[in-house]
């Protein structure tokens, strides 16, 4: 090895330090003077150092604390083990006791609601209310034009009292057509004696045949205008209903006139549209002032507030164990930290699709079973007014305790000989 091969040796060695240029050229020498031939002679490396501490002593590990972190790990494997059964035994517990409870969201809020409208056309007067406001029972929400109808009354009132009037004169007019009977009777007695004498008289030559023959005819004349006028005086009593003391009031005619003023009055009552009941108004701008509304033409709607309900439609795999009147508690989307109670108030006797327009055709083509959902409402119990207010359309989540746990799946039960009877 020349000497350069063993300087570069020392200077790439870890422990090896850099020299000057003339150190590194020069030959060493022994203290007698003589040169030194460093290709017969190695450097003995040195051995690796100690690793040094902080405080500069060399750190020293103990057969403790090497063992410490195995005896841990040990323990934690230990105790995990012995958790594992406990947690199977607490998971098996809650799985049979739970299952009580029937869940859905499904499930909105629903109310009364209406559609406003008159059976009247008209003009649109004046609106009363603003849109989304609160009102009561009775109070008036827009108005019509009234004149016409008011017109239509007045006139009604003036054929009422015209028929007053008739019936009246029809009394008058019968009681004089008793009178005429009367006078036409006591004619046809005259008229009868006049016969009578001149029939005996023309037995001894005393009268002329043309006077007996005159009596007779105007006898007969007499006593047909007699039945003439009975007949007309049966004709007005009919009329006046059998009665020739009728109260007016009684009359047909009278009752029917009543009626056409009660039905112009109903109308002109009608133009003033009030609610049928309490609760917000929606919409409203959808009408104004000076627009022409036709019969039946609905304005805008009321929706009701102090009766809510909620319609769900749970799965029929969920309604084994669900009855009427079981209780149910209620979270609504909007306040999920707050919780309504009610009822079950009645189940569907059909599934939803039973009452489409197009229902499924099982029977022909391909079938896919589909789980069906059957309508249910729920009531609501009544607010304590500490509650939000519930809006119809508001989705929520209910939850019916049946009361029925889970119990044992099949195959447990049929392990230990029992059977999971419903209750």
């Amino acid at each position: 090895m020349s000497n350069t091969e063993q300087i570069n040796e020392r200077c790439h060695h870890p422990d090896s330090r850099v020299m000057p240029a003339e150190a590194r050229n020069a030959s060493p020498k022994q203290s007698d003077g003589r040169t030194v031939d460093l290709r017969s002679r190695r450097m003995p490396r040195p051995s690796p150092r100690p690793a040094e501490v902080p405080n500069g002593a060399p750190e020293k590990v103990s057969a403790t604390q090497s063992a410490s972190p195995s005896k841990r790990q040990g323990r934690l494997r230990a105790v995990l083990l012995a958790l594992v059964p406990l947690a199977l035994i607490a998971g098996g517990y809650l799985y049979v006791v739970g299952g009580s409870v029937m869940s859905t969201d499904d499930a909105y809020v629903e109310a009364d609601k209406v559609g406003v409208s008159t059976d009247v056309s008209g003009t649109v007067q004046e609106i009363d209310v603003t849109d989304n406001q609160q009102v009561n029972a009775g109070q008036v929400l827009y108005r019509l034009d009234p004149r016409q109808f008011q017109i239509a009354l007045d006139n009604a009132k003036a054929d009422l009292a015209q028929t007053q009037l008739t019936i009246e004169s029809m009394k008058q007019d019968y009681q004089r057509m008793l009178r005429d009977i009367d006078t036409e009777k006591a004619q046809v007695a005259l008229d009868q004696a006049t016969f009578d004498r001149y029939a005996a008289l023309l037995k001894t030559d005393a009268v002329s045949k043309a006077n007996y023959d005159q009596a007779r005819f105007t006898l007969q004349a007499d006593q047909s205008k007699v039945t003439s006028l009975t007949q007309q005086a049966n004709v007005q009593l009919a009329k006046l209903g059998g009665k020739a003391d009728i109260e007016v009031t009684q009359h047909p005619l009278y009752l029917q006139a009543k009626a056409q003023v009660d039905e112009a009055q109903r109308q002109l009552d009608d133009t003033v549209v009030k609610a049928p009941f309490a609760g917000i108004v929606t919409d409203v701008p959808a009408i104004a002032p000076g627009k022409y509304l036709q019969a039946s033409t609905t304005t805008f709607y009321l929706v009701a507030t102090d009766h809510v309900w909620v319609d769900a439609n749970p799965k029929e795999t969920q309604l084994t164990y669900v009855q009427p009147g079981q209780p149910v508690t209620i979270t609504v989307d909007t306040y999920p930290d707050r919780a309504w109670h009610g009822t079950v108030e009645s189940i569907s006797p059909a599934a939803a699709q039973e009452f489409q327009l197009l229902p499924a055709q099982n029977t022909s083509g391909n079938w896919v079973k589909v789980v069906q959902r059957i309508p249910m409402r729920v009531r609501v119990a009544t607010p304590d007014g500490s509650q939000p207010q519930l809006r119809a359309g508001m989705s929520v989540e209910v939850d019916v305790d049946t009361g029925h746990p889970r119990g044992l799946p099949h195959f447990v039960a049929g392990l230990f000989g029992q059977n999971d009877r419903r209750a």
